[in-house]
């Protein structure tokens, strides 16, 4: 081999380490980013408990009838902007022309911060005409106080995008967990100071919607910080090539610098690619947000009475928070999904994508069916433990079962994002939002809230049945009746069969012991969901439902579970072929 073939071979193996760590270091960075995703998730998800104890279901209806409206223009304005911000500063990184992804942050910077002033203004003043929308004036003042976040959020999006553009995920995960914990700590503080000092219901739902105001002010502290210690290194870099003289790296590398584009020709591009995933993005708070457009009308109507009207409205929110955390546990399988069957797909390995996606959807099916069984069974210890009293136990346990079809809408999403169709979660999504509208509207007249409860579940079993069926066309997976819906079945009958059992049992004992009904509560739910959960799983694996050649489709869920599996049926485990996809 010549001198030059060893020059060439030297510079593609040294071309393929660094790709190789450039793939290490954004795999890394997209784990570190879904973590953080998943406790402040968490976190956000939690906090709505105390409120609701402290304050009552009033309070809690008002809150969540703001938070969704919230979210939903937070979206709107910004949502879109990370991912243009990302994209547009990595091209400048790559052409090492820093100064240009600095003027991206700029530029988007003061379209956001322009947006976000005229959406608070429009909030702020016109929050008495939105609270008239809603139908409940007791929601002004909650929606004047989230306003003022969206004088911080714009400039948190558009920092979050900058770093993210240059693979570096940790600011963003970290400002998402200090956002997140400055929220919640605001929101139970002031909660817990305007009670003592007897505030009423809309006060304590305006200081608890407050928390975003504070977090988005201390996750915009953080990426602050992370963004003065990069302008230091910049700088630092900037001096290092003043030594060769201006672009002398750059023409090194046979790069010159990109043609610029005038600030105004960067906003209207960043705005271009920003604003179909701004669209694409409000769909999800836009199904949340029928709620708040819907019910407290309907319930006034039915109630007579404002006040009522919120009190019914909270006793419905008691069950999402339950059914949010199932969602998040079993959609975390997404962030192997997607990435596996773009693998075979770009290896064209049709049977794989078709096994990988059978997997995927099996594993949701069971895990949502069991945990809506499991929720539904055990709704009234669960409702005394989180919330002090069994009041509509029988709407969460309705609203149980969207965490089924939730999961099954969520994961098959990430399948077909993974196999290629991204517009038809979208539409199945946009489908879902009207027959959770015209689902209220007619059901919720004749069963209140329990109608209500059943148009969630009409509505996300439709957008999961339509998810399904394009999956089915794109990668030719087959549902079949035993596996779905036989087998199964033996697990739900035991899991329900010994929840009701314990609570038959444990309820009158407890009584009779003079045990405080919340604590006597509160150890049958934590039991039952233990219990419940074990005896479901064993009868999955003992009826087969899930197999050790199954798991090794996923390798990554192979990996955690398939040796849980070797330890209980060491023969099946051996036996078992392995995916080599």
């Amino acid at each position: 081999m010549g001198d030059a073939d060893k020059g060439h071979q030297g510079h593609r193996e040294e071309l393929q380490r660094n790709v190789g760590k450039q793939d290490t270091k954004l795999l890394k960075g997209a784990a570190l980013l879904g973590a953080a995703a998943i406790l402040s998730k968490l976190l956000g998800t939690l906090q709505k408990i105390p409120l609701q104890n402290v304050a009552g279901d009033t309070a809690f209806g008002i809150y969540n009838a703001v938070y969704p409206l919230y979210i939903l223009i937070l979206f709107a304005a910004t949502a879109g902007f990370p991912v243009a911000v990302s994209k547009f500063v990595a091209e400048r990184a790559i052409d090492g022309d820093h100064q240009g992804a600095r003027r991206i942050v700029h530029v988007s910077t003061a379209i956001l911060m322009g947006t976000g002033f005229v959406v608070f203004v429009l909030l702020y003043f016109g929050a008495s005409e939105i609270a008239s929308w809603i139908g409940i004036s007791q929601t002004e003042r909650a929606i004047r106080s989230v306003s003022f976040a969206l004088l911080l959020s714009p400039m948190l999006a558009v920092l979050r995008g900058y770093f993210q553009g240059y693979q570096n995920m940790v600011p963003t995960a970290v400002s998402q967990v200090i956002e997140q914990f400055i929220r919640v700590i605001t929101m139970v503080a002031l909660l817990l100071y305007m009670a003592a000092l007897a505030y009423d219901e809309e006060w304590i739902a305006a200081g608890a919607t407050f928390g975003s105001v504070t977090g988005a002010a201390a996750g915009l502290i953080v990426m602050y910080v992370y963004w003065r210690k990069a302008m230091r290194l910049e700088r630092d870099r900037d001096k290092d090539r003043n030594w060769q003289g201006p672009n002398e790296g750059r023409r090194k590398e046979g790069v010159m610098p990109p043609k610029e584009l005038s600030s105004w020709g960067w906003a209207k591009r960043i705005t271009a690619y920003a604003i179909p995933v701004c669209l694409g993005a409000i769909v999800v708070p836009l199904l949340t947000l029928v709620d708040t457009f819907t019910m407290p009308r309907l319930l006034e109507a039915a109630q007579g009475s404002e006040g009522e009207a919120m009190r019914q409205f909270g006793l419905y929110n008691r069950g999402l928070p339950l059914v949010q955390l199932v969602v998040m546990i079993a959609s975390s399988m997404s962030a192997v999904l997607v990435p596996a069957l773009a693998e075979a797909k770009a290896r064209r390995q049709d049977e794989l994508i078709r096994s990988r996606a059978e997997m995927a959807i099996r594993l949701s099916w069971l895990i949502g069916l069991g945990a809506s069984f499991g929720l539904a069974f055990a709704a009234v210890p669960i409702n005394v433990m989180l919330y002090k009293s069994n009041e509509a136990s029988w709407t969460m346990a309705v609203l149980a079962f969207t965490a089924l079809f939730s999961t099954l809408n969520a994961v098959s999403a990430s399948v077909l994002q993974g196999a290629g169709a991204i517009r038809t979660p979208v539409k199945a999504l946009l489908v879902a939002i009207v027959l959770k509208a015209l689902g209220n509207v007619v059901l919720m007249p004749r069963w209140g809230i329990d109608g209500a409860a059943l148009s969630a579940v009409i509505a996300y079993a439709a957008a999961a049945g339509l998810n399904l069926v394009q999956l089915r066309r794109c990668t030719g997976a087959r549902f079949a009746l035993r596996p779905y819906a036989v087998s199964p079945a033996l697990g739900v009958g035991l899991m329900g069969g010994c929840l009701a059992a314990l609570q038959l049992l444990a309820m009158p004992a407890a009584a009779a012991w003079h045990v405080p009904e919340r604590l006597s509560a509160s150890a049958i739910a934590l039991v039952g969901v233990v219990g419940g959960a074990a005896v479901y799983a064993l009868a999955l694996l003992r009826s087969g439902s899930i197999s050790c050649e199954e798991l090794r489709l996923m390798p990554e869920l192979d990996r955690k579970l398939a040796p849980v599996l070797a330890k209980l049926w060491p023969a099946k485990a051996s036996a078992a072929p392995r995916d080599n996809g």
